[in-house]
């Protein structure tokens, strides 16, 4: 109605992100919960720089800015196709075990894949 995407929704696009991400590192969302890791989200703030429009095409950057004991922090910069940046993001999800939810280490193979995927070991 406003004509303008609702605020909300930039979370939604970060996840999805930050899933293709997972995906693109060589570790799905499921495979890492199959092999005994879940991850839930703990902490989330976005910036509002600018707003996207219905029908518009926006292009989302996303990395993994740190690595704790159990948490993994996201960024992500959300762009429209003219490169103007719309809003930045960070997300913190806090690795638990799928049965118990219990939280747990993140695990080891995660945190080579980010290094391979961003070219650089990522610790708190």
């Amino acid at each position: 109605m406003q004509g303008h995407v609702y605020f909300g929704n930039y979370f939604e696009f970060c996840d999805e992100a930050y899933s293709a991400y997972m995906r693109a590192m060589g570790i799905p969302w499921q495979e890492l919960v199959k092999s005994g890791t879940d991850m839930f989200y703990a902490s989330a703030t976005c910036d509002y720089l600018g707003s996207a429009r219905f029908e518009d095409t926006i292009h989302i950057e996303a990395r993994i800015s740190k690595i704790g004991n159990t948490s993994i922090t996201s960024s992500f910069v959300i762009r429209n196709e003219a490169s103007e940046t719309l809003a930045k993001a960070i997300l913190t999800s806090v690795c638990v075990d799928p049965t118990t939810r219990a939280k747990t280490r993140v695990p080891e193979r995660l945190r080579r894949a980010v290094a391979k995927f961003q070219g650089e070991r990522v610790e708190g």
